[in-house]
């Protein structure tokens, strides 16, 4: 294409540079432009010359708002009460913890994450597949029930595996978040499952007392059910977190982790005990 038939500010504009990025974000004196977690396999796409793309995944992992330490397994025994000398009373939920140990890492320079592989419990051999046992066994541990995996900050949040953790993992006073599975209701209606207050009881309502009404406008929202309408449907039986729990009580005899307030699922249901990211603790 001839040049005289391009115009003026676009023959300027092609005479520039190209850009790399118009975003960047300055390393941390925490984390170097050679630290292995910017090695996430596209190196030379994400750093350059002392910067870091803002878009890659090495500054989203900077970013992100994540515990030092790993969390560990419980079961959730029940709820009970402490007194405390003052006559207050506070109700508290019992963790126990049940062979817990570290079956292995995550990095950054092999799976692009720091986290920590955690196995609670015990189940037969018979009862498990031949995989799985040769990850058991290359891990060094026993067979668990239950493994769950602890994203951690970076690379001094790393146990070796086989590490046994107790409940003096955490310390009294300081503040946990607990992650729980909550109680299945099955199919419930608005009211139960989102507080609809109903329709009238009387006054020429007829059979509609308990139902949800109108989804929707007609012309005027676009002849749709918007998108997040509260309806009926399937309730419970989804992941839910409790943030800030202060721990009263850890026993290692009894192998107990004690938390102010009420945790999710039933009892005898599988918690997840991590240092809480908004008040972490200043050990």
């Amino acid at each position: 294409m001839n040049s005289h038939l391009i115009p003026a500010f676009l023959r300027c504009l092609c005479a520039q540079p190209v850009q790399r990025a118009h975003h960047v974000a300055t390393l941390s004196t925490s984390f170097s432009t050679t630290s292995k977690a910017f090695a996430l396999g596209r190196p030379s796409q994400e750093k350059t010359d002392g910067y870091l793309l803002e878009s890659s995944q090495a500054a989203a992992l900077i970013r992100k708002q994540l515990p030092v330490r790993t969390g560990v397994v419980a079961t959730k025994i029940g709820m009970t009460a402490i007194y405390l000398p003052t006559g207050e009373r506070i109700p508290c939920t019992v963790l126990q913890l049940d062979r817990v140990q570290v079956m292995g890492v995550k990095r950054a320079d092999k799976h692009a994450y720091w986290a920590v592989q955690v196995g609670a419990g015990y189940r037969k051999s018979e009862n498990i597949t031949k995989p799985m046992l040769g990850h058991f066994y290359s891990c060094g541990v026993s067979p668990k029930s239950n493994i769950v995996e602890f994203r951690v900050k970076g690379e001094e949040g790393l146990l070796p595996p086989g590490t046994v953790l107790k409940p003096d993992h955490f310390v009294e006073g300081q503040y946990v978040d607990v992650r729980a599975n909550t109680k299945g209701k099955g199919f419930a209606g608005g009211m139960k499952r989102h507080g609809f207050a109903g329709q009238p009881a009387s006054h020429g309502n007829s059979l509609t007392h308990r139902a949800m009404g109108s989804a929707g406008q007609s012309q005027g929202g676009g002849s749709r059910v918007l998108p997040g309408k509260r309806m009926p449907g399937r309730m419970g039986g989804q992941q839910h977190t409790v943030q800030n729990l202060k721990v009263l009580q850890v026993n290692n005899e009894l192998s107990t982790v004690i938390v102010a307030g009420a945790v999710s699922g039933p009892n005898g249901g599988r918690v997840m005990i991590q240092d809480a990211i908004k008040k972490p603790p200043k050990f």
